[in-house]
């Protein structure tokens, strides 16, 4: 039972991300993730709402957005530990 309800979180989560215009098997944890990382750990201050959100997920569990980026979900960014295109 325990399993079904973070599934159900999840998907919740990814229909989310995908009215927002995102990749539907992508969480938008994820997608902060990668638009943090993008900017050098930091959400721009022309994302207020995607600020918003990071605060919120890394007061309940610190650094939540870059631990939850999925590399073969969504839009495909430059992998900064390899410096390659991921």
């Amino acid at each position: 039972m325990k399993r079904y309800f973070l599934n159900l979180l999840i998907s919740i989560d990814q229909l989310g991300n995908t009215i927002l215009c995102g990749d539907p098997d992508e969480t938008i944890s994820s997608r902060l993730g990668k638009l943090k990382r993008k900017h050098g750990g930091t959400i721009p201050w022309y994302h207020p709402l995607a600020g918003v959100i990071d605060w919120g997920l890394d007061k309940i569990d610190p650094n939540h957005s870059i631990d939850a980026i999925e590399e073969d979900e969504g839009e495909r960014t430059n992998n900064s530990q390899t410096g390659r295109s991921v």
